[in-house]
């Protein structure tokens, strides 16, 4: 009876822990969050005494339509790094996707099934990246990496290292048009974040990507199909990278083969930024999306200031420094 008692003790004091350590994640990351969304708008704020455009609607309606293209990618690789990978080909899946979607618009094919193609491109190449990682229990980092360059490459090939054009005028509305003033791209990050919030929060997915950022051992233990989550993951993420593909293309209305060169660090940026952990386990898409904004009204405000593109790439690479030693300082608090 006694050794019972004991064992009941020792169950009760680690669920108790447990408990503790989820709520001490739960409240780090939410302070993560309220510090980033004071620092955006004391930004905002800095930006505008400097600036009488800053804070004018039309700034304002351009810094959304340009954080959309992040936006998109960001929610996907938000659930890569809850998983505990990460993605760097999202940028070229953007790139490539675009160019098969709007090379099949401008020979005349309709605008849905151009977009339809272009999805499904993107999310094949995340599931390759997925299989390749779950599977053959490949590194994350590497997998990506070499995707990157050859989906770059082949993007070169198949567009003969020349920007696709001829679309057609209606396809400009996916990125420029309006619904009652309100951009269509804030609509549709409106329901991507939506929709990723919901899958995190209130599903049997959601549960099981937390679980294996936090520790795959122990998820796999429970029961959790790992492989088939982490090629999930990787599916949404790019998908995510083919609708930032198809906003992208519309804001330019051409297809770019160097298009989203540099977007996986901004991506990941904005994730970190918002709360979530580069080891996985811990963070929201919500805070994903205030990190996107962040970085998006921090380049608009250097732009209007006439910052050389040059000076913005250093405070990019200072932001992205910054957003790896906050990570770290979150992990040290918890952990202490």
């Amino acid at each position: 009876m006694a050794k019972e008692n004991l064992e009941l003790g020792s169950k009760s004091l680690d669920t108790g822990s447990s408990g503790l350590l989820a709520g001490k994640k739960h409240s780090m990351v939410l302070a993560s969050q309220f510090s980033v969304m004071i620092g955006l708008i004391l930004m905002m704020v800095v930006f505008s005494l400097m600036s009488p455009v800053f804070l004018t609607t039309g700034n304002i309606m351009n810094i959304l339509i340009q954080s959309g293209t992040n936006a998109a990618i960001a929610a996907g690789m938000t659930f890569v790094i809850l998983a505990g990978h990460i993605d760097l080909s999202v940028g070229p899946i953007l790139a490539f996707s675009s160019v098969v979607a709007t090379t099949y618009m401008a020979n005349g094919g309709p605008i849905p099934v151009a977009a339809m193609i272009g999805l499904v491109v993107a999310t094949l190449l995340g599931m390759f990246n997925g299989i390749c990682i779950a599977r053959f229990k490949l590194q994350a980092f590497i997998v990506t990496m070499s995707s990157m360059w050859f989906l770059r490459g082949l993007c070169y090939v198949y567009s003969n290292g020349r920007a696709v054009m001829g679309l057609p005028p209606a396809y400009r509305k996916l990125a420029a048009g309006k619904i009652c003033g309100i951009p269509n791209v804030v609509f549709i990050v409106v329901i991507v974040y939506a929709l990723g919030h919901f899958v995190l929060a209130k599903t049997k997915l959601g549960r099981h990507i937390y679980a294996i950022g936090d520790n795959k051992d122990a998820a796999y233990l429970s029961g959790v199909n790992v492989q088939k989550v982490e090629i999930l993951v990787f599916m949404i993420s790019g998908f995510c990278a083919g609708l930032s593909g198809l906003i992208y293309s519309s804001r330019l209305f051409s297809g770019q083969p160097v298009a989203g060169s540099g977007y996986e660090l901004s991506a990941i940026a904005a994730v970190v930024i918002g709360g979530t952990s580069l080891s996985g386990g811990v963070g929201s898409i919500g805070g994903t999306l205030i990190g996107v904004l962040f970085i998006s009204t921090l380049m608009n405000g250097l732009t209007i200031l006439n910052v050389s593109a040059f000076w913005q790439q250093v405070f990019m690479g200072f932001v992205i420094l910054g957003a790896v030693f906050l990570d770290h300082y979150r992990k040290t608090l918890i952990q202490a």
